[in-house]
């Protein structure tokens, strides 16, 4: 196996898992990540344990599946980056295009400086994880230098000389025995439901509340950095949902809501936090003790609220109906956490057309266990652009892929 050679589409959880096996195994993987930083969504997942003991989030793996990928010799990584087209005779034959990349690896010693003295916000991004490194990349939509080049203050700075603005493209011909489509998931983008996100200062989606608690340790409200006295979680936005034509349960939601609530209240444990649910989909062989203990702590209510509105203070006035009392009830929260559903992430449309692989009925690519992937010899698909999925039910089906596209080398062999 040591002559063959794999392309992975995608440095997510599935993408780093699969590439580690295949590299242990020895044989080289070529892994194509489109943004800056490996790791997907779940690399800015915080750690959820509770008093050291874990609750099974799956953050740890993660970083464990990134720090080996980084490392290893038969890994060639390239951040950045996009698949152009690609055809098959033999063998697959990639063309992959590398965004410039500004700051130099081999020269950056991520000491933040760029980031410091940089004026404005967001044109230097910093990642989640330092196994990223570069820990931070330019952006080039909000860079002032590439407006009208006024402002060159991160290359000034950097005591190292590894930011050179005038980087180009780059273009690469990958050969590979083999391709792993592994692009991951979209959260679901809340702005369109009666909830005030993007015009409501406190309200943010559960993503974002993940990266809060793991750069912060604790929740803040967005509009002034203070702490807030009362907390609403609401499930299934964008999920089991007819009128966004998102019918499917996103598995995870209701899982990483109740581990960052029950995280809140151990770290702040002053903040009242209630939980909206239809349902609450079980995780796991723990999941009664947690959710007995969950509930302890957390006020539940089973019901999904109506409008929301923002008061002048910020803080928001949430209706919802009393499943008891079957009344219209009003309450005032400092901060509304969305749990937005899992989609199917932009471009894999043209993803579908270029391997020609069929979406299933919810538009996720079709799996390889159904036995209806890809019409191209080769192609195998694994993680969350296969549908809904936890991180260790990632880390499983990227190890399922791998030994499938095991056995098709060794079929090749026949």
């Amino acid at each position: 196996m040591a002559d063959k050679n794999v392309l992975i589409i995608g440095g997510g959880v599935a993408g780093l898992s699969a590439a580690v096996e295949f590299a242990n195994l020895g044989i080289h993987v070529d892994l194509v990540e489109k943004s800056d930083f490996l790791g997907g969504h779940a690399i800015s997942y915080a750690c959820k344990a509770i008093h050291d003991t874990c609750v099974k989030c799956g953050a740890c793996m993660v970083e464990e599946k990134l720090q080996s990928a980084v490392s290893h010799p038969n890994i060639k990584i390239l951040t950045g980056s996009q698949l152009q087209n690609i055809s098959k005779n033999h063998r697959f034959s990639a063309s992959i295009r590398q965004k410039p990349l500004y700051i130099d690896r081999e020269k950056c010693t991520n000491c933040g400086l760029c980031l410091d003295r940089c004026p404005v916000d967001r044109a230097i991004l910093q990642g989640f994880s330092k196994n990223n490194h570069p820990f931070y990349a330019v952006n080039k939509e909000k860079c002032l230098y590439f407006k009208d080049q006024s402002c060159t203050i991160c290359k000034d700075e950097c005591p190292e000389s590894a930011i050179g603005l005038d980087k180009n493209a780059s273009e690469y011909a990958i050969e590979a025995d083999a391709v792993l489509i592994a692009i991951g998931f979209q959260p679901f983008n809340p702005k369109d439901k009666p909830y005030g996100y993007g015009c409501f200062k406190n309200v943010v989606t559960g993503l974002e509340l993940e990266r809060m608690l793991k750069q912060s340790g604790g929740a803040k409200k967005p509009s002034d950095k203070k702490l807030p006295q009362k907390i609403a979680f609401v499930q299934c936005v964008g999920s089991r949902d007819a009128k966004v034509n998102h019918l499917w349960c996103s598995k995870v939601c209701c899982g990483s809501a109740l581990r960052m609530a029950r995280l809140i209240k151990e770290r702040q444990p002053e903040i009242e936090i209630t939980f909206f649910y239809m349902d609450v989909q079980t995780f796991g062989k723990d999941f009664e003790q947690f959710y007995r203990e969950a509930r302890e702590k957390i006020r539940m209510i089973r019901a999904i609220p109506g409008d929301f509105y923002e008061m002048e203070d910020h803080r928001l006035k949430v209706n919802f109906v009393n499943n008891s009392t079957h009344e219209t009830v009003e309450e005032i929260f400092d901060l509304v956490v969305l749990s937005v559903g899992i989609t199917p992430i932009e471009g894999i449309g043209s993803m579908s057309r270029m391997f020609r692989i069929g979406p299933d009925e919810f538009g996720f690519l079709k799996t390889n266990d159904k036995k209806i992937s890809a019409t191209i010899n080769g192609v195998f698909t694994a993680g969350t652009v296969q549908g809904p999925m936890s991180i260790p039910e990632t880390v499983a089906g990227a190890r399922s892929a791998v030994w499938k596209i095991i056995n098709y080398f060794i079929g090749l062999k026949r």
